[in-house]
């Protein structure tokens, strides 16, 4: 009885198997993307038990001049009720400078970049203008009038804040305030009012520690900030961008300037200060790390269909080309061997830093798969292509790695390229010729 011929050509079943093997290869790919996370985690972890023993990242907030008024209103029985209600007023002008010192500690093998601020805060006050408030001046108790000031973490301040106010230079802030409502810790220090129209001068300097971040908010009429420090790659963040700023390999030099216009809260009220739409302007800066080999980890991870699928087209066009039948468990396990490269790079990264890292397994996975194509193979050009190509694949994607704007850009072009290439080689081929040679076993 005449066998039945099948009617798929062994090419085509074997393109199918590749391609299966292609997609079962997004497991791994899959569960490295998961562990590079959980390492990721681990060091966000590493960096809070750090912090927890030094500040976390600083948000400073004032000073805020705050006079308590007594607030008296009827209810429907017609008995009168008292309370105590605050007049916020923020500074007319505003202005911190100083330097950013940053520290690198390590908690086991992770980096964590801290700092220490020491900053010089000047501005001043105005109480004029509060008729517009509309609040009997009787009510007005001048006398009991403070200054608070928010810092995200109080663990942070390394001295005792003694503050400047006009001719007096024996106040200080302390913690410790009740009734005022901020959305960051707060030291208050209390200052006398003269004249209630009257033009206060401030000015008080400020050590404190942090990690990673320091941020301002911007609650002066025109509110002023210029930092420098040693730290060559800075990422300034927040509502507003310096209006100035140098960077060099020796650190940077950067100067926000922001008006009352620019942000949408006033100079003065009384029904609270606005917290979401004081938050929202938050400006300053991080001591970025440039090296976050989590990330780059990451988007070498997302390329690596690429490197498989070019790698088994090499053996795919040796088998068809040569005629020698390769089994899917060997392109299994130079699949494999492929996915290995993205485990030795995350796991050495975190010991080396991100390029010896990446030398070493790429190094290390082109040798491997060289080594094992030479005795599959047998055919000297197949090995030598199969080993350049590898070495190209991962030169490019280093490229990409380090060129993240132009990471789509080069990548496009680059695709484009060797599907080109792929196509120029097999433009003569007659794959039903070949398909139906195999088929008989040719």
């Amino acid at each position: 009885m005449e066998k039945r011929r099948s009617r798929i050509d062994p090419i085509s079943q074997q393109l199918i198997v590749i391609g299966f093997l292609i997609l079962l290869l997004l497991i791994p790919g899959g569960l490295i993307l998961g562990l590079v996370g959980e390492r990721r985690a681990r060091s966000e972890e590493a960096k809070r038990e750090v912090a927890s023993g030094w500040a976390e990242a600083q948000t400073i907030g004032g000073p805020i001049l705050t006079i308590p008024f007594t607030k008296r209103w009827k209810d429907e029985k017609g008995q009168t009720h008292t309370e105590t209600d605050y007049i916020y007023i923020l500074p007319e002008s505003l202005r911190y400078t100083g330097e950013v010192e940053p520290e690198i500690r390590y908690r086991g093998i992770f980096k964590v970049v801290l700092y220490r601020a020491k900053l010089s805060c000047e501005g001043t006050f105005s109480t004029a203008g509060l008729e517009e408030l509309h609040i009997p001046p009787e009510n007005i108790r001048w006398h009991e009038a403070f200054l608070f000031l928010g810092l995200s973490d109080l663990r942070g301040i390394n001295e005792y804040v003694k503050i400047r106010w006009n001719d007096r230079d024996d106040l200080r802030f302390v913690t410790g305030i009740d009734g005022v409502g901020f959305f960051l810790p707060l030291i208050n220090a209390k200052v006398p009012i003269e004249d209630r129209a009257g033009e206060y001068a401030f000015s008080f300097p400020l050590d404190l520690n942090g990690c990673e971040t320091l941020s301002f908010l911007p609650v002066g009429g025109t509110t002023v900030v210029e930092l420098q420090s040693t730290w060559a790659d800075p990422s300034f963040v927040g509502a507003f961008l310096p209006k100035s700023r140098r960077i060099t390999e020796d650190g940077f030099h950067a100067t926000w300037k922001v008006l009352a216009l620019n942000r949408n809260y006033p100079q003065q009220c009384t029904e609270g200060l606005p917290a979401s739409e004081i938050q929202e302007t938050s400006f300053g800066v991080t001591l970025f790390s440039p090296v976050d080999h989590y990330t780059q980890t990451t988007r070498a991870v997302k390329y690596g269909i690429l490197f498989v699928g070019l790698t088994f087209l090499i053996f795919f066009g040796v088998e068809v080309l040569n005629r020698r039948r390769i089994h899917p468990i060997q392109y299994l396990l130079v699949g494999l061997a492929l996915c290995l490269f993205y485990l030795l790079l995350l796991s050495l990264a975190e010991h080396l830093g991100f390029l010896p890292a990446y030398l070493l397994a790429a190094a290390a996975v082109v040798a491997l798969i060289t080594f094992y194509a030479a005795g599959v193979l047998r055919e000297r050009i197949a090995v030598v292509a199969t080993a350049f190509t590898l070495a190209g694949l991962y030169g490019f994607l280093y490229f990409l790695l380090i060129n993240e704007d132009y990471a789509l850009l080069i990548g496009s072009l680059g695709l484009f390229a060797i599907m080109a290439m792929v196509m120029y080689l097999t433009r003569k081929i007659d794959w039903y010729a070949l398909g139906t040679s195999r088929e008989n076993g040719e």
